[in-house]
């Protein structure tokens, strides 16, 4: 990426890239787009190919749409080169962040979306999406009669869920919430039966099932990450219980929500102690 930007819009100056963190990597999170997203951001930025939108006394600032677009292509091809054929969506919503809808290679941003809440479950089991998805091709080609109309469901899930989505904001119901967890349950049979589930995951499931919350995989599957619904009247208790049980068994929680900026150039003043401490030990 570095030599191919350098050729298209002049020399990067000699860098030092230091890379920090907090996602886990190989757990279907987007790990390695992320890493593309910025990258390709930095990489373009430092020879010029976009501007720095930084302006005097903001914290943190985003880029145009063009130069989004700019930096998301480059990322695509940084993801291309980690995992063979990818579907582009992972760079994509590292580049504009919030929801996006993928069919048919298409990414369109979803504009009115609720923030929900999420418990996401690191297995801890490490996979390859490289494998897994040629594991699904493999088996469409071998099965087509049977794995077609499974993918035809997975398309109608998604879109009945899109259409849910954009109606809970205007009314922000409580009677959806239970469509939603009907939709991750019939979602997770489906990607069971397209090969990607692993016995990690089908134990993830049933312990959540356990305090009455509703799981599916996330990401590519065969271990990995899972994210489980929190609906508003989920009490603090259930969840503690159920974060207690999932670390009982190994696996590493945190309680998150759906949704958030996507790339973003941030002044030194803006960065957690964290982080300027790891940049100034190095």
């Amino acid at each position: 990426m570095c030599l191919a930007i350098s050729a298209k819009y002049g020399d990067i100056p000699s860098v030092d890239i230091l890379v920090w963190s907090e996602l886990p990597t190989g757990a279907g999170l987007g790990s390695s787009a992320a890493y593309a997203v910025c990258l390709a951001a930095a990489l373009l930025m430092g020879c010029g190919g976009i501007s720095c939108p930084l302006q005097g006394g903001e914290s943190t600032a985003r880029w145009t749409e063009e130069e989004l677009t700019l930096i998301n292509n480059w990322a695509f091809q940084g993801e291309r080169v980690i995992h063979g054929n990818p579907s582009g969506v992972d760079n994509a919503v590292g580049t504009w962040g919030g929801a996006l809808r993928y069919q048919a290679g298409k990414i369109t941003p979803l504009k009115r979306v609720p923030t929900l809440r999420i418990l996401l479950t690191n297995t801890k089991v490490p996979r390859s999406t490289k494998v897994l998805v040629a594991g699904v091709k493999e088996k469409m080609l071998k099965f087509p009669a049977i794995m077609n109309p499974v993918l035809d469901s997975i398309n109608a899930i998604s879109q009945e869920c899109q259409s849910v989505l954009e109606e809970m904001p205007a009314n922000p119901s409580p009677e959806y919430y239970p469509v939603l967890e009907e939709f991750f349950d019939i979602n997770q049979h489906h990607l069971n039966v397209l090969g990607v589930g692993h016995s990690s995951l089908d134990r993830l499931c049933q312990v959540t099932a356990s305090h009455g919350l509703h799981s599916k995989l996330t990401g590519a599957g065969g271990g990995g990450c899972a994210i489980t619904l929190l609906p508003p009247d989920t009490s603090l208790l259930a969840v503690e219980a159920a974060k207690q049980d999932l670390c009982a068994c190994g696996f590493e929680c945190w309680e998150t929500k759906i949704g958030a900026p996507g790339v973003t150039l941030h002044a030194l003043s803006s960065l957690k102690a964290q982080v300027l401490h790891v940049l100034s030990q190095n």
